[in-house]
C-alpha cells in the first residue's frame, strides 16, 4: 500500500526564508470548534495581543463562516498591536477540521499568500517540541498524534474520529466505561464501581435507565467524553475496571505513538507532548502510556505541555521567518497566560 503523512509541512516551514533585520511582528492563530483565538507578537518588546471570535472548524460551521472568524480573531490582535497587517513577519493561521485546502483558498483570496494555513494537530507539534523533531499526543474529546523526524519528515496516526478511531480519548474511555457498567449489569463482565457511578453522573438511578440515555437523548460525544472524569477518580482509587481501561487506552494511543516515531526516523532523545483532558488522570494513564513509549524509545522525554496551541503557531511563525531562536516556549506562555489574564476568552 502507497502511504503518504496524511499531514504535511507546508514549503515556508520546510525551507524558511533568510532572517530579516527588521522583523518584529509575529502572528499565530489556533481555531477550533468552538472558538478562535489570535496572537500578535512583538518580538522586540516582549508584548502579547490578543483577538478572539467564533468557531472556525470548517467540519462545524463552513469554509466562508470558518474563514470570518479567523479573519476577525487575528485583525482584532493586529489593531490590539496598533500595526497594519504588512507589518506582519509571518502570519500562521491552524485549524481544526479535515479540510485545510478549503480554508486555504479562502484565505488566499483576502490576505497575503504568505499567511500560511495548517493543520491544528501541526500547531499542537509546535507547542510539543518548540518545533523540532518529536511528537505531540492529543487526548481531548477525540485523539490524534502527530510528529516531525530529522529531515522534516512527518506522520500522522488516529484522528479518524470517535466512529472509527479516536483510541484513548477522553470519548473512547467515557464510551467504554459505559459499556463496563452494562457488563456489570448483565454479569458478563467483572464487578466495578462504575455501574454506580454512571446513572450517577448523568441524572438517572439505573445504569438500564443510562443505556436508554444514551440513544435517546441522544448524548453528545463531549457528554460521552466529560465522564471519563469520573472513570479518572475511580481509577486512582483503585477500582480494577477503571484502572483496565486506561491501561487499555494507553496501549492503543501507545501503538500509534509507536507508529508515529518509527515512519518519521526518530531516534535518541525527543520530546513526546502530552495535550489534552484525557491526561489530567495523571499517572494511571500517563505511567503506562509512558512504559509503551519507552519500549520502543527508551531516551524519550514524555511530559504534559504547557505551551497553548496558540503559542505553537507563533513558533511555527518565528521558524518561517527565519527567527526561530529568537522565541523561547517557556517565556511564550507567560506573555499568553499574563494575556488571558487581561482579556480572557
Amino acid at each position: 500500500m502507497k502511504r503518504d503523512p496524511l499531514v504535511r509541512l507546508p514549503g515556508a516551514l520546510t525551507h524558511p526564508k533568510r532572517a530579516s533585520a527588521d522583523a518584529r511582528y509575529l502572528l499565530g492563530v489556533d481555531g477550533g470548534a468552538t472558538k478562535t483565538l489570535a496572537a500578535v507578537l512583538d518580538m522586540d518588546a516582549g508584548r502579547l495581543h490578543i483577538g478572539h471570535g467564533g468557531p472556525s472548524n470548517q467540519d462545524a460551521v463552513g469554509a466562508v463562516a470558518a474563514v470570518r472568524a479567523l479573519l476577525e480573531a487575528a485583525d482584532e490582535a493586529i489593531t490590539d498591536a496598533g500595526i497594519s497587517a504588512d507589518r506582519l513577519a509571518a502570519a500562521v493561521l491552524a485549524i481544526a477540521g479535515t479540510d485545510t485546502e478549503a480554508i486555504v483558498r479562502n484565505v488566499r483570496a483576502i490576505r497575503a499568500d504568505d499567511w500560511l494555513v495548517v493543520n491544528d494537530v501541526v500547531a499542537a507539534w509546535a507547542s510539543a517540541t518548540g518545533a523540532g523533531p518529536g511528537l505531540a499526543v492529543i487526548a481531548g474529546t477525540g485523539s490524534n498524534v502527530f510528529g516531525v523526524g530529522p529531515g522534516d519528515v512527518p506522520w500522522r496516526a488516529g484522528g479518524w474520529g470517535h466512529l472509527l478511531g479516536d483510541e484513548g480519548s477522553g470519548y473512547w474511555l467515557g464510551i467504554h466505561s459505559i459499556k463496563a457498567a452494562l457488563s456489570d449489569r448483565e454479569a458478563t463482565g467483572p464487578e466495578t464501581a462504575l455501574s454506580e457511578r454512571a446513572p450517577a453522573f448523568f441524572g438517572l438511578e439505573t445504569v438500564e435507565q443510562l443505556a436508554t440515555h444514551v440513544y435517546s437523548k441522544p448524548l453528545t460525544k463531549g457528554e460521552i467524553s466529560a465522564f471519563a472524569i469520573e472513570t479518572a477518580k475511580l481509577a486512582q482509587a483503585g477500582d480494577a475496571v477503571a484502572r483496565e481501561l486506561y491501561l487499555r487506552g494507553a496501549r492503543k494511543l501507545g501503538r500509534q505513538i509507536v507508529a508515529v516515531i518509527e515512519q518519521t526516523g526518530l531516534h535518541g532523545s525527543f520530546p513526546v507532548g502530552l495535550i489534552g483532558g484525557a491526561f489530567k488522570a495523571g499517572a494511571v494513564y500517563v505511567g503506562p502510556l509512558t512504559e509503551v513509549i519507552h519500549e520502543r524509545a527508551p531516551e524519550a522525554g514524555v511530559a504534559r505541555v504547557q505551551l497553548p496551541p496558540v503559542g505553537g503557531s507563533l513558533l511555527l511563525a518565528a521558524r518561517a521567518c527565519g527567527c526561530p531562536e529568537r522565541l523561547r516556549p517557556e517565556e511564550l506562555a507567560r506573555l499568553i497566560d499574563e494575556a488571558l489574564a487581561v482579556k480572557p476568552l
